[in-house]
């Protein structure tokens, strides 16, 4: 008899497992009502594909220098034209697409993690910890992100890796303050007070009934925040904090041809272009992540 008690009051907390699989399903059927969205997907898909397979899609090498073709308009032979020092601008940003993609990724990383567990800590325990963390939160919210990420790219010294880790510094505070406000409201639900009840450790609660509860609004708002990331990298890169030459960062290569803006404005607007499809695909994507995952923000 209380074996069979013992087995009733068992609590355990949902399957994200089985949730996160039945909120895809779900997503691809909303995607196709989505026109706009998908077509987010699509060229985000396609952003992923160019930078795995550059070596087979770039017609040329993006380093090598052929002075006698530099600062070709576009044409059959180079579609988007060539830079100062003759190489071909389109093969440049197809390996451009890679930093840029690694860049997103590497910092999401280490970001959504961070934000994830500070948020919940915040929130689920409250008190003194709730108040220090989110003071500090609120420290490096007060910076704007690319003043900040400057300050800190300068101390660590220019680089690719540098300038992730600089942007992911400035990066976890709005990710933080969401996982706090979640896990405000999930550690109020009945199966975190019946968990409790039964005798769940704290730390139980948190990392198996409260931060999984968090985490689909974490991955929307670090789609969201992409875009912002792929400019804030450029930003680096076209002061020259970020990935250094031959490198071909986007960033860097608009900072190089902003001298030939009058005369070969392909050199300069070409990666313009990239940055602004591949911003434009994130935010539409996390827009469209968000009115699939919380009905609240569905369009009317």
């Amino acid at each position: 008899m209380s074996d069979a008690i013992h087995a009733d009051v068992t609590v355990r907390p949902p399957n994200i497992v089985s949730r996160i699989m039945g909120s895809l399903r779900s997503a691809v059927g909303k995607l196709a009502h989505e026109p706009l969205g998908l077509t987010g997907f699509i060229i985000l898909a396609l952003l992923c594909l160019i930078a795995i397979f550059a070596p087979l899609l770039a017609p040329y090498d993006p380093n090598v220098q052929v002075l006698s073709d530099a600062l070709k308009p576009p044409s059959l032979a180079h579609l988007a034209g060539t830079d100062e020092f003759g190489r071909d601008i389109l093969s440049r940003l197809i390996f451009g697409t890679r930093i840029t993609i690694q860049t997103v990724l590497s910092i999401s990383v280490i970001v959504g993690p961070i934000g994830l567990l500070i948020g919940v800590v915040s929130g689920f325990f409250g008190g003194r910890i709730d108040a220090l963390l989110m003071r500090a939160t609120d420290i490096v919210l007060s910076f704007p992100s690319l003043i900040l990420a400057l300050a800190f790219a300068a101390a660590l010294g220019a680089g690719l890796t540098t300038a992730i880790i600089a942007i992911s510094l400035t990066a976890w505070p709005p990710i933080a303050r969401l996982a706090r406000a979640e896990a405000l409201v999930v550690r109020n639900t009945d199966y975190v007070s019946a968990a409790q009840l039964y005798g769940a450790s704290r730390l139980r609660i948190l990392f198996f009934y409260i931060a999984p509860m968090c985490i689909p609004s974490v991955i929307v708002r670090l789609t969201l925040n992409m875009a912002g990331i792929i400019l804030t990298a450029a930003s680096l890169g076209f002061l020259g904090l970020g990935a250094q030459p031959p490198a071909p960062e986007w960033g860097a290569m608009i900072s190089n041809g902003r001298k030939y803006m009058l005369d070969f404005w392909w050199v300069a607007v070409m990666p313009g272009i990239a940055i602004l499809l591949a911003s434009l695909a994130f935010n539409i994507v996390g827009d469209t992540l968000r009115d699939i995952l919380d009905p609240r923000h569905a369009r009317s």
